[in-house]
C-alpha cells in the first residue's frame, strides 16, 4: 500500500484494538459473508463499492456476497431464514424513510456481526434528510400536485394499499414522519461517510475487516482526521468577502480558495478523506464526509456558521449580518447531507398515507 498522507492517516485510524466481533477467518476455507443493502438512497454507494477496481478479484477470493438486492437474486425471506449473526459484514447505505427501511435495518442488525453505516445517507440522513424541512402532507402536495411539470388534475396521491382486483392488493411501504439516519434506529458498529465513499477508502476498510484490524466499535472509518481544507491545493490568501454567490454566478480562477471568491464551500468544517475532489475541479465542498472532529455525527452546519461569520469585513454588525443573510438556501447549503442529524428543528406532521403512522 502506497504511503500517501491520506493512507497513513487512515492506517493510524485502523491501528490498535480490534473489534470484539471480528469475523473468524482462520480456516483456509472460510469466506467473509457480506451483505449490502440500500434504503432511501440513489444507488451511488453500490457503484462506489465497484470502484475498488482490480481489488474486486482479491475481495471475491476472500468474501462472498450473500445478500444484495441490486446485484444478487436473494429475497427477504432468504434473509429472514438466515441464522442470527450469520452475516460477517453488512454495508447498509441509505437513510430510513419508510417502514420497510426500518424493518430491514432491524433485520440486518440482527443477522450481522458488523453493521456499517455506509455513505452519507446512512451516516447522517444525506439528501433524503432535506425532506425534514416539510411535513408529509406538504411533501405529498408539492411532489404530486403543485410542481410545474405535474399533470394530476384528479389529485391522485400514493396510498399504502390499492385493490386492483377482488382480493388482490398492491402495497407500498408507508412513509415515516421524518427521515432518520441509521444510528437513530439501530446500533451501528462503524460509520463510513461520503457521497459516495471513495473507492480507495472502501478498499482500505475491507482490508481492515479481512485482517481483523478494525478499531473499537463506534469508530469512524474510511475518513481522515483533518479537514477538506487541509487536503485542498487552492491557496488561502485571507481575503474578505463582500457577498456570497452561487457557483453558477462565478468563474473561479482555479488558484484561490473558493470561500475567498464568495462561493460557500464547506471545506473548513468537513472531515478529510476525499482528497478534496470537488474543490480540485472548482466545485465547492458540500460536506458529504460530515463534520470534522472525533464525533461521527457532529453538526457540520453549526461549525460553518462561525466560519462564514468571520469572512465579511469587520465593521457594522448589520452589514456583516446582511452578507451572511444573503446566502441562498442556508439550510440546504449548510446541512445538505446532515439535516436528519442536525440540531435544527425537524418538521413533523400527520402522514398523508391515510393517517397511518409507523
Amino acid at each position: 500500500m502506497a504511503d500517501t498522507p491520506l493512507e497513513s492517516d487512515l492506517e493510524s485510524l485502523h491501528a490498535g484494538d480490534t473489534a470484539a466481533d471480528a469475523p473468524d477467518l482462520s480456516s483456509p476455507a472460510a469466506k467473509l459473508k457480506v451483505a449490502m443493502y440500500w434504503a432511501a438512497s440513489c444507488g451511488g454507494c453500490e457503484i462506489s463499492f465497484l470502484e475498488i477496481h482490480h481489488h474486486l478479484a482479491a475481495f471475491s477470493d476472500a468474501a462472498e456476497l450473500v445478500f444484495c438486492p441490486c446485484l444478487v437474486d436473494t429475497k427477504y425471506s432468504d434473509l429472514e431464514a438466515t441464522d442470527d449473526r450469520a452475516i460477517d459484514l453488512c454495508l447498509f447505505n441509505g437513510a430510513i424513510r419508510t417502514q420497510e427501511n426500518l424493518r430491514m435495518a432491524a433485520l440486518l442488525r440482527r443477522k450481522s456481526k458488523i453493521l456499517v453505516a455506509y455513505g452519507a445517507c446512512a451516516s447522517s440522513g444525506g439528501i433524503p434528510g432535506l425532506a425534514n424541512t416539510s411535513t408529509l402532507d406538504e411533501l405529498m402536495e408539492r411532489v404530486y400536485l403543485t410542481t410545474p411539470s405535474t399533470d394530476n388534475s384528479e389529485g391522485v396521491l400514493p396510498r399504502p394499499s390499492t385493490e386492483i382486483a377482488p382480493g388482490v392488493e398492491l402495497q407500498l411501504p408507508p412513509l415515516l414522519p421524518t427521515v432518520r439516519s441509521l444510528h437513530k434506529v439501530v446500533e451501528v458498529d462503524y460509520t463510513l461517510p461520503g457521497c459516495p465513499p471513495e473507492g480507495k477508502q472502501v478498499w482500505m476498510v475491507l482490508q481492515a475487516v479481512l485482517a481483523g484490524d478494525l478499531p473499537p466499535p463506534g469508530s469512524l472509518i474510511g475518513a481522515g482526521r483533518s479537514t477538506v481544507c487541509d487536503e485542498c491545493a487552492l491557496e488561502k490568501r485571507d481575503r474578505r468577502v463582500s457577498r456570497f454567490r452561487r457557483p453558477q454566478e462565478v468563474v473561479p480562477d482555479g488558484e484561490t480558495c473558493l470561500l475567498e471568491q464568495g462561493v460557500v464551500c464547506l471545506g473548513p468544517a468537513t472531515r478529510s478523506g476525499c482528497e478534496a475532489r470537488c474543490p480540485g475541479v472548482n466545485m465547492p465542498c458540500r460536506g458529504c464526509y460530515g463534520a470534522a472532529g472525533a464525533d461521527p455525527c457532529g453538526d457540520l452546519g453549526l461549525k460553518m456558521v462561525g466560519v462564514l461569520g468571520s469572512l465579511p469585513e469587520p465593521g457594522d454588525e448589520q452589514e456583516i449580518q446582511s452578507v451572511v443573510d444573503a446566502i441562498p438556501d442556508p439550510v440546504g447549503t449548510l446541512e445538505r447531507f446532515a439535516l436528519a442529524d442536525s440540531r435544527l428543528p425537524q418538521a413533523v406532521g400527520p402522514s398523508s398515507s391515510e393517517g397511518e403512522r409507523p
